[in-house]
């Protein structure tokens, strides 16, 4: 169970912790009584955890010290296990924003994958939304599955089997992704399942897949179509030598958003137009 503000602030049977390190490798862990976890810097015993108050540094039968947090959204996509290349949080936060997600929200996936984009979208809508996430591929919908039971999440999620070429039996959707290699093949199954003026996203690694996105976009129900990608620098965190770290999180993908709308938008510049020559 995770982001419960009404508990007390102590650590309790079944809540996920995060064991962070002095360094920035950390662990996360779903508290039971009697287990034992173990790594290369020490063992440290659940049962020195539960009841602890979140914050509290605690250290392995060898020294090593580790400090009791609850992880963050952020913590947990790049944490979860995965046989896939999982969305990096800088793309995943600008996408849920863009399509609006948030409580009572009705959103779909298709090529979920191990459940990175997935477990954000689920924590977003709420117990009043709901995520639908099509995966063709049923052993990586099985671990991301699995990854939403650890986090308490997936009654808000119906996990699909099934190919985006074959449609989705979903309709009024408010936002669609797509994180697939070839989406302009599959955009009149999306227009069909989203909501009039309904969000769609992909994310593409190449400019050739965008162009071609583009420009089947622009003979199909889309418009206000927006291209960009989103580059992440970080900073030493040292005040007496502040400077870029030597790495950065540069080009992961092309991000494309659109509207569905009810008619082309040439059809509607040529109704402005003529309205235009009518006044």
């Amino acid at each position: 169970m995770i982001f419960d503000p009404g508990a007390p602030n102590l650590v309790k049977e079944g809540d996920l912790v995060q064991l962070h390190g002095t360094t920035h490798k950390n662990h996360l862990l779903v508290m039971k009584v009697g287990e034992v976890f173990m790594t290369h810097r020490g063992v440290i015993n659940h049962d020195d955890i539960i009841g602890q108050p979140w914050g509290v540094r605690l250290e392995s039968h060898t020294g090593n010290p580790f400090f009791v947090l609850q992880p963050g959204i952020t913590d947990i996509v790049q944490s979860i296990k995965r046989t896939t290349q999982i969305m990096y949080p800088k793309d995943i936060g600008y996408i849920v924003l863009k399509l609006g997600v948030g409580p009572g929200k009705r959103v779909l996936e298709c090529g979920g994958g191990s459940g990175g984009l997935t477990t954000v979208l689920a924590y977003l809508v709420g117990d009043t939304g709901k995520v639908y996430s099509y995966e063709r591929n049923p052993e990586v919908q099985a671990l991301a599955h699995k990854n939403l039971r650890l986090l308490g999440m997936e009654h808000r999620v119906e996990f699909k089997h099934g190919d985006a070429a074959d449609g989705f039996d979903e309709r009024n959707i408010d936002a669609l992704f797509l994180d697939l290699p070839n989406p302009y093949d599959y955009l009149d199954q999306v227009s069909d399942s989203l909501i009039g003026g309904g969000q769609f996203a992909t994310l593409l690694p190449t400019m050739n897949q965008v162009e071609i996105t583009l420009k089947v976009l622009g003979h199909k129900n889309f418009a206000f179509i927006d291209v960009c990608e989103i580059l992440l620098r970080h900073y030493k965190s040292d005040w007496g030598r502040l400077r870029p770290v030597d790495r950065m999180v540069a080009h992961t993908g092309y991000l494309i958003f659109a509207r569905s709308i009810q008619a082309q938008l040439n059809e509607l510049d040529s109704e402005e137009e003529a309205s235009d020559i009518v006044d």
